[in-house]
């Protein structure tokens, strides 16, 4: 029966604060629901008899997998969504999640219930044991440290204000996940609906005109500039001007370590992803929003070279250890702020341009043999008795050519190994670490976008964190069509990799296995997908791989369901 408006203007707290979410421009509330939730379930139901604007609430059956959803959402759309979990035991399964959006700057606003404060006499008071077991002093502890800002709900009329705040801080810059807790009680009393607009703009910055000058003046007279970036380029916009900018000056530019795409991989600029023979030469560097644009260990500029950082954090205050050199800090959103620089830059073109187009011939010739070299021996490869990521990489990058695909990757296929062209081509895991991103985040970008087709690539320990029954539960549940890759070599092949490289002689790596390392004997990764009625093949050979890639394709093309392939591979 359909419920008519009610036209009452008092509302419960928990009603306003989801219609407020709306409001600021939320899409989808990802929820894991507990005991804490009742007046939460009752204001969904209360605002929609009321005609409210509501968000869109998805049931998430773990809070990792809601944060990571909401982490691809905005990768997609630009804009903040919004995470509620169930008191102290959701936000500690949250926070890692949080951790992950706290590193790669992606703003969301993270709440969770409080256990009742009291224990009788108001509407809302504890009512079951947990009420007691679930309690904490100080709940925000479990993700202070990777929001930019909290608040506890002390009174229901707030609502408005606090997600008003709390939305206008996670989108400025640095943009980052909020918490907010809500106390049951608080939640369940009424308070005057309000239809005002949202109080608070996100804050933007811009890089002063002096050092932006100061910049754009280093840069145009260095002989050897190079450009570091690992976030991408802010947007489409940034993506092209970036382009333009390194093409037209002769700089090549270094993605290393990327989670986002600057440039396309296969532009005359584009760099291998080795720094070490680039700042060897480097009297000039410009470092896009980037937390490690190197490794200090391996590879430092000449001490005379002059290096900029620009983004908004370009000191990247979270990290209490980090001593890149910056001798003009350019504070300002990432896209407009380089399409700024290159305006600094061009007004300095005239008499220049010999110079850039023979620089630029030098560098597109190196960059062209160094990529030909890893596309021979990719193909190469593909000779080999075990499949390779390498060979993986660049087959999926064949298969996805021309099309405007999204590859989520999380210790599963390799940028130098593929050749993809546009600003949302390419996500790696943060550097955060936080395994179990990569499933949830694709799903979450593909709710965004459902006319893209959306691959994500994972190695197996990596598909095992992602509580791969709980994703594949969401994507039947939501019919999100994703292609899912496995690269099983049934290890942690990361961890092996740095054992051999910090020991590369040493007992581990001499001896047979590495101890903690092993991943065997492997789940039965198909079964998993089957489970949710996915379609799933493993393979283990190329003709068979390429086969599968096809008809994973074109399933999830067609929409028609989640398709996995589980890749048995070997070392590269």
């Amino acid at each position: 029966m359909e419920m008519k408006p009610v036209h009452d203007r008092s509302v419960s707290a928990g009603a306003e604060i989801l219609s407020r979410l709306s409001e600021v421009g939320v899409d989808a509330v990802f929820a894991n629901s507990g005991t804490d939730f009742p007046p939460v379930i009752e204001g969904i139901a209360e605002a929609r008899a009321r005609g409210l604007p509501l968000p869109r609430f998805v049931t998430i059956p773990h809070e990792s997998a809601a944060l990571g959803m909401a982490h691809g959402y905005y990768l997609a759309s630009g804009r903040a969504q919004a995470v509620m979990v169930h008191t102290n035991v959701g936000l500690a399964n949250a926070s890692m999640g949080a951790i992950n959006a706290a590193c790669e700057q992606i703003p969301m606003i993270l709440m969770s219930g409080r256990t009742p404060t009291v224990e009788k006499g108001r509407f809302g008071a504890r009512t079951v044991p947990i009420g007691w077991g679930q309690e904490m002093l100080d709940q925000t502890a479990l993700v202070r440290e990777a929001c930019k800002w909290d608040y506890e709900l002390r009174f229901p009329e707030q609502v408005t204000d606090v997600i008003d705040r709390a939305h206008g801080i996670a989108m400025s810059g640095p943009k980052g996940p909020v918490y907010i807790c809500l106390p049951r009680e608080v939640l369940c009393e009424k308070i005057p609906a309000t239809d005002t607009r949202p109080q608070m703009h996100p804050a933007t910055a811009a890089p002063s005109r002096d050092d932006l000058e100061r910049a754009a003046q280093l840069l145009v007279d260095a002989e050897h500039p190079v450009i570091f970036a690992q976030r991408g380029a802010g947007d489409a916009l940034g993506f092209g001007t970036l382009s333009e900018l390194a093409a037209e000056w002769g700089i090549p530019v270094c993605q290393y370590w990327a989670v986002q795409l600057a440039m396309a991989t296969d532009h005359p600029m584009a760099a291998g992803p080795d720094p070490k023979p680039l700042l060897e030469k480097a009297d000039a560097i410009l470092v896009i929003d980037s937390l490690a644009p190197w490794s200090p260990a391996q590879a430092e500029p000449k001490p005379e070279a002059q290096v900029i950082h620009l983004g908004p954090d370009p000191l990247q205050a979270r990290s209490g250890v980090r001593n890149f050199r910056s001798d003009i800090s350019l504070v300002g959103d990432v896209s407009p702020s380089i399409l700024a620089l290159k305006e600094a830059m061009d007004r300095r073109l005239t008499g220049r341009l010999a110079r850039n187009e023979a620089r630029a011939a030098r560098v597109a010739e190196a960059n062209l043999a160094e990529r030909t070299s890893r596309e021979r021996l990719a193909r190469e490869d593909r000779k080999r008795p075990a499949l390779t990521k390498r060979w993986v990489s660049h087959a999926l990058s064949d298969a996805l050519s021309g099309s405007d695909a999204a590859v989520f990757s999380e210790l599963g296929c390799r940028l130098p190994s593929m050749t993809l062209t546009h600003d949302k081509a390419w996500f790696d895991g943060p550097h955060s670490g936080g395994l179990g991103w990569g499933f949830p985040a694709a799903l979450g970008f593909k709710m965004a976008e459902p006319g893209r087709t959306v691959v994500a690539t994972m190695g197996d320990g990596s598909y095992m964190f992602a509580n791969p029954v709980v994703c594949h539960q969401i994507a039947e549940a939501m019919g999100l069509s994703i292609v899912v890759i496995v690269l099983n070599n049934s290890e942690w092949g990361a961890v092996r990799e740095s054992v051999e490289g910090m020991y590369p002689t040493g007992y581990a790596a001499r001896g047979n296995e590495i101890p903690l390392t092993g991943l065997a004997p492997s789940p039965d990764f198909v079964g998993v997908a089957q489970s949710s009625r996915a379609w799933a093949r493993k393979v283990a050979r190329p003709g068979e791989f390429e086969q599968a890639l096809s008809e994973a394709l074109a399933r999830t093309r067609a929409n028609k369901g989640l398709a996995l392939i589980e890749v048995t591979i070997g070392r590269d």
